[in-house]
C-alpha cells in the first residue's frame, strides 16, 4: 500500500514539475521586458467548501506570481450563486483580462459566459470542474477514480456482514460535472454488491442539506438498517455523521468523504468517518496557474498540458489530469503528514491524543 502511495506521489510530482518547466521553456517573452503585464481572472464557486479559499486560491495566486511577476490577478467568489458568477464573467470580459481560471458554480449555465469570453478572445481554463462552452484547457483529478476509491473503501469497511448491506448515497450537486463522475465511479464498484436504501443529490454541496436528507433516510430505513454511507465529499460526510449521531445510530456505519479537510481527518482519527480522498492541491494549482499564464501569453496550451479531454461540444482540448489517493486512519502519516499537508500537531488536538496514538500519529 505504501509503495502505491509513494508511486502516486512521484507521478504527481513529476507532472507538476514537467508542467512548470514546460511553461518556463515555452519561448515566451519575460515579464520584465516589453511592458508585458497580463491580467488573469480567478473565479471561484463558493465559500461553503473549505478548499477553495484555504487551499486553491492561495496556491493559484502564488504560482501565477512566481511564473509571471508582472501579472495582476482579478479575483471573485460567486458564493454559490450562478447569476452572480455570470455577472463576474461579464465583468472580467469588460475589463479585458487576458485569461480566466474558472471553477463553475453550474457547468451548464456558465456555458454561455464561456462563449462570450471566447468571442472576446479571452481563453478560459476550466479548473477542477469541466465547464461547458469553448474552454481552452482543463485541469483536474480523475473524477471517476475518486468515486471508485470511495466505493472500494466503503466495501472494505463494511466487510462481509452475511447479507447484502444497505447503504445511503449522499451525492454532490448534479450541476457539478465532477459530482456526476464521482457517482458514476462509485456505482461502477458498488453495483450488485450493495442495496441502495436511499440516494440524494445535494444542491450546492451544502452540509445542512445532507444532514436533513440523512435524518430522512434514518426515519425511512430504521436506525439499525444502514450499514454504510457513500458521501461524495467531507462536507456532506460531516452533515451525515451529525444526523447519525443525533439519531443515536451506534455504532456509526462507515462514511466516505473527499478533499481531506482537517475536520474530516480528525473524524477519521476519532473513528467517526472511515476515509477521505486526498487530492494534492499543490500539483493541481500549479498546473492551473501554468496553463493560465501560458494562455494569457497566447502560448499553445499543448506545450504545457499533455493530456486531452473532450468538451461538451465534442472538441478535444489540452488537459492535466491528476491521480487521487485514498486516505484512512492507517495511512494518514504516510500521505497527508508526509506531504506536509497537515502536521501531527494540527491533527492531534488534545481530545484526540489517545486516538492519535492508536493510529501511530506521534
Amino acid at each position: 500500500m505504501k509503495a502505491c502511495i509513494r508511486g502516486a506521489a512521484m507521478v504527481m510530482t513529476a507532472v507538476w514539475t514537467a508542467v512548470a518547466l514546460s511553461a518556463c521553456g515555452s519561448g515566451t517573452p519575460s515579464d520584465s521586458a516589453g511592458g508585458n503585464t497580463p491580467k488573469i481572472a480567478l473565479l471561484l464557486p463558493d465559500a461553503t467548501t473549505a478548499r477553495w479559499e484555504t487551499r486553491d486560491r492561495p496556491l493559484l495566486e502564488k504560482k501565477i506570481m512566481e511564473l509571471c511577476r508582472r501579472c495582476t490577478i482579478e479575483y471573485a467568489n460567486a458564493k454559490g450563486d450562478v447569476a452572480f458568477q455570470q455577472e463576474q464573467m461579464d465583468s472580467m470580459i469588460t475589463k479585458g483580462v487576458d485569461a480566466i481560471v474558472l471553477v463553475a458554480v453550474d457547468a451548464r449555465s456558465l456555458g454561455a459566459s464561456v462563449r462570450k469570453a471566447a468571442q472576446a478572445g479571452i481563453p478560459v481554463i476550466a479548473y477542477d470542474r469541466l465547464a461547458q462552452g469553448p474552454i481552452s484547457g482543463y485541469v483536474s483529478f480523475d473524477g471517476e477514480e475518486v468515486g471508485r476509491l470511495q466505493g472500494r473503501a466503503l466495501l472494505k469497511a463494511m466487510g462481509n456482514p452475511g447479507h447484502t448491506p444497505q447503504i445511503v448515497m449522499m451525492n454532490g450537486d448534479p450541476s457539478d460535472p465532477n459530482a456526476v463522475s464521482f457517482k458514476k465511479g462509485a456505482l461502477s464498484v458498488l453495483k450488485g454488491r450493495v442495496r441502495i436504501g436511499k440516494a440524494y443529490d445535494t444542491l450546492q454541496w451544502r452540509p445542512e442539506i445532507a444532514n436533513t436528507n440523512m435524518a430522512g433516510a434514518i426515519a425511512a430505513l430504521g436506525v439499525a438498517n444502514i450499514q454504510g454511507v457513500y458521501s461524495a465529499n467531507d462536507g456532506l460526510a460531516a452533515g451525515s455523521i451529525a444526523a447519525l449521531k443525533a439519531n443515536k445510530v451506534t455504532p456509526l456505519p462507515p462514511v466516505t468523504g473527499q478533499d481531506a479537510e482537517l475536520g474530516a481527518v480528525q473524524r477519521i482519527v476519532a473513528g467517526d468517518q472511515y476515509m477521505t480522498v486526498y487530492k494534492p492541491f499543490g500539483p493541481e494549482a500549479s498546473a492551473g496557474a501554468t496553463m493560465a499564464v501560458a494562455a494569457a501569453r497566447r502560448t499553445a496550451l499543448g506545450q504545457v498540458a499533455k493530456d486531452k479531454v473532450r468538451t461538451s461540444d465534442g472538441k478535444t482540448v489540452p488537459a492535466v489530469l491528476l491521480t487521487p489517493v485514498s486516505v484512512t486512519a492507517a495511512n494518514i502519516k504516510d500521505t497527508l503528514v508526509k506531504d506536509g499537508f497537515y502536521t501531527v500537531r494540527q491533527i492531534c488536538v488534545p481530545r484526540l491524543q489517545a486516538d492519535c496514538s492508536r493510529s501511530g500519529l506521534t
